[in-house]
């Protein structure tokens, strides 16, 4: 009997109800995820409330995110995450890449037998999604995965069509003398949405009224029906090693190893706005019709040398990187006062190195690079220390300095729209963050999060009142506290997640609530003779408080700052139920059903209505062979 035991089922073992483990019987540790900093998780057929938070299209929990009325769309960030370990600039029109499978989103995988994962969500209107995986091995040496996302969705306001396709394939490989490692993998992804601009002034006032004749969202008036803007972007990737000896001595906690590495990604994407019809609400444009396109690549290459050694007290690694990149349109644009160039284009080398050890239950990592050549320049730091007390408990604190250069859409845009088009020579951003996280499930979790930002790049509000680059000559001082807890008493839980922040300085161009809450009361309990099917239902309650929520500008595909009004300070009410058969998950969610009565202030960002009250089902299911 070779049949698949999950970690439900493992406790019912440890339980007695399951008594003997059989010969050549796989267990859910035997099927492995390893992710891009080589962390190991599991295949997870399991039914908990934070599964129910990541049942999603990105698979990710959303309580930083304020999502658009329909999926597929883009989301306001209650909680910025501005920290990256880069240090060379990203590519921009960041509202478009909440969808992008980025390096660190592809996972790598070991399984001793074939595996295959269902997800399925329905859509808001006319849609849905779809996220197939499949992985196998050849031999225990090599195992690839194959994994397809397909979402389309129209949504309940007009010109809101979502649809989005991302192909994931990735492979690992050991030599069997295991000193050879390598890990690629290959992305293609397309992400479209039909863009409205919101609602117009006029349809406002009938969503806030209430007016019954409004409660079909289409009929209510949008800026604009006749717009699009997509991002489609490829990759390819690998990351391998070749150890050059390996030495293990069973009284010494650390082992010898000399390795060398090489990682290479290759990326390019292609962003585009198209509109039949210029619109007065982004001002003048030089043509009728809007056809606004850009083109980015980038080529990446890193190259290492790698100690593991009692003499260093750990792994000692140092880094040679380079950065190749391309981000032009197609001409010149030529202003009265001005010309803005076509294109951003350049080398840069950067040196850098490394440090980690692990002392018995103290975990030390020290990362520090510079840019030596190039037309960019800049440098980073990072050190993190983590103490497990026992089993149940662990601390960790960090400090980051980074210097980097603001991403390309702050320092070059062109569109036919002439508000638009800008190019800008912006000094570096400055970030010096301290955190301090502690996980201890039996108490409480959570942590501190201090930052400072020195030439803070954002989307200002223009004098015409469109999108513009701006850098603050303000230092902005952040305070985030964090705190995670559940209660739980018998069949019944209280899972409780608070968020409290503070901008003690560059409020004005730094933009967040000071609270973010949810809370979840729930009943976990088998049902029907036999226990054939685990139940989970209950109650999420979801707040952030009021702020100058930023506005979204689809043509730039960012978000920026505006003084009308305030956003915020609605609760948000669901209702699941969710039960777990065998390796099968199925989720039904009652989405915002107190919509109807505690008023139409709802918003994802000003003029965009968050969703109505909103029916959905899907299942999550895992097969093993």
């Amino acid at each position: 009997d070779n049949r698949f035991v999950d970690d439900q089922d493992t406790t019912r073992i440890n339980n007695g109800e399951i008594q003997v483990k059989l010969s050549g019987q796989t267990k859910y540790e035997d099927y492995k995820i390893i992710a891009y900093n080589r962390d190991t998780s599991f295949i997870d057929t399991t039914l908990n409330i934070h599964k129910y938070y990541r049942y999603n299209y990105r698979k990710k929990d959303y309580l930083e995110y304020m999502p658009f009325a329909n999926q597929g769309q883009t989301f306001n960030t209650l909680s910025k995450d501005e920290y990256s370990a880069s240090i060379f600039p990203q590519m921009g029109f960041r509202a478009k890449h909440f969808a992008f499978y980025e390096v660190e989103d592809i996972n790598y995988y070991h399984v001793p037998t074939p595996s295959t994962e269902l997800m399925y969500k329905s859509g808001m209107e006319q849609g849905q999604v779809l996220d197939a995986f499949f992985t196998f091995n050849l031999s225990e040496q090599f195992n690839a995965a194959i994994d397809f996302r397909g979402l389309r969705s129209l949504g309940k306001y007009r010109n809101t069509l979502s649809d989005i396709g991302n192909l994931r394939i990735s492979t690992n490989y050991h030599t069997k003398n295991k000193k050879y490692y390598i890990r690629a993998h290959l992305v293609a992804q397309d992400m479209y949405n039909d863009e409205n601009g919101g609602l117009t002034d006029e349809s406002i006032i009938d969503f806030e009224s209430g007016d019954p004749n409004f409660k079909d969202r289409n009929r209510l008036v949008t800026n604009f029906t006749d717009a699009t803007n997509g991002l489609r972007g490829n990759r390819y990737y690998f990351d391998h090693q070749y150890y050059l000896w390996k030495k293990s001595d069973s009284t010494k906690s650390i082992p010898s190893q000399l390795k060398i590495s090489h990682i290479f990604n290759y990326e390019r994407k292609n962003y585009s706005y198209l509109q039949d019809a210029a619109s007065s609400i982004f001002g003048e444009a030089y043509a009728n019709q809007i056809k606004d396109h850009l083109r980015y690549s980038k080529m990446y290459n890193q190259l290492s040398a790698s100690l593991n050694s009692p003499i260093v007290l750990g792994e000692l690694k140092f880094k040679v990187e380079n950065f190749n990149y391309d981000y032009s349109y197609n001409s010149i644009v030529i202003k009265p006062d001005d010309v803005i160039n076509s294109t951003l284009n350049g080398n840069s080398l950067a040196i850098g190195g490394e440090w980690h050890t692990q002392l018995k239950k103290f975990n030390l990592t020290a990362d520090a690079s510079t840019i030596v050549s190039g037309d960019l320049y800049g440098h980073q730091f990072t050190g993190t220390a983590s103490f497990a007390v026992d089993s149940v408990i662990s601390v960790k604190a960090s400090v980051y300095n980074h210097n980097t250069t603001p991403n390309f859409n702050f320092l070059l845009n062109q569109s036919v729209y002439k508000a638009f088009n800008w190019q800008n020579d912006f000094k570096n951003e400055i970030r010096t963050g301290l955190t301090f996280e502690v996980d201890a499930n039996k108490w409480i979790s959570g942590g501190v999060y201090l930052s400072n930002i020195n030439n803070y790049a954002y989307f200002d509000t223009s004098s015409d009142g469109q999108a513009i680059a701006a850098q603050s000559s303000e230092s902005v001082n952040l305070l985030k506290v964090r705190l995670n807890k559940e209660f739980k008493f018998g069949k019944f839980a209280l899972d409780n997640q608070l968020i409290y922040q503070n901008v003690s300085q560059g409020s004005q161009v730094y933009r967040v609530p000071d609270f973010i809450t949810r809370n979840t009361f729930y009943y976990s309990n088998y049902v029907f003779k036999g226990k054939p099917m685990f139940l989970q239902t209950g109650i999420t309650f979801s707040y952030f408080s009021k702020y100058f929520m930023n506005a979204y500008n689809p043509v730039v595909s960012e978000f920026y700052l505006q003084n009308d009004r305030e956003y915020g300070g609605f609760p948000m009410f669901d209702f699941f139920i969710n039960a777990k058969v065998r390796t099968m998950n199925i989720f039904l969610n009652l989405q915002h059903f107190n919509a109807g009565w505690t008023g139409y202030d709802y918003y994802s960002a000003p003029t965009y209505p968050y969703r109505d009250l909103t029916f959905r089902f899907g299942l999550i299911w895992n097969f093993f062979i």
